[in-house]
């Protein structure tokens, strides 16, 4: 659980990014909790991308780390 609330969205990060206000969003949670959800599942997401998207980016740094030593050692 913790880390599902490590990857909620804040309430400032959600007025921003939606052009709404706080009164806006905790009415959406109040009367429409399956828009909210989806809005909060939709970060959720986002964030795990991101974080893969930067796990692919290290791993190709450090294949071509290899690569350069290995053709210096070849050459």
């Amino acid at each position: 659980m913790v880390q599902d609330k490590k990857m909620k969205p804040s309430l400032r990060k959600l007025e921003a990014d939606l052009e709404v206000n706080k009164t806006t969003l905790h009415n959406w949670k109040s009367n429409r909790p399956k828009l909210f959800e989806f809005i909060i599942d939709s970060y959720k997401d986002k964030e795990l991308l991101k974080q893969n998207l930067q796990l692919l980016i290290s791993q190709k740094k450090i294949i071509e780390e290899e690569i350069t030593n290995t053709i210096k050692r070849v050459s």
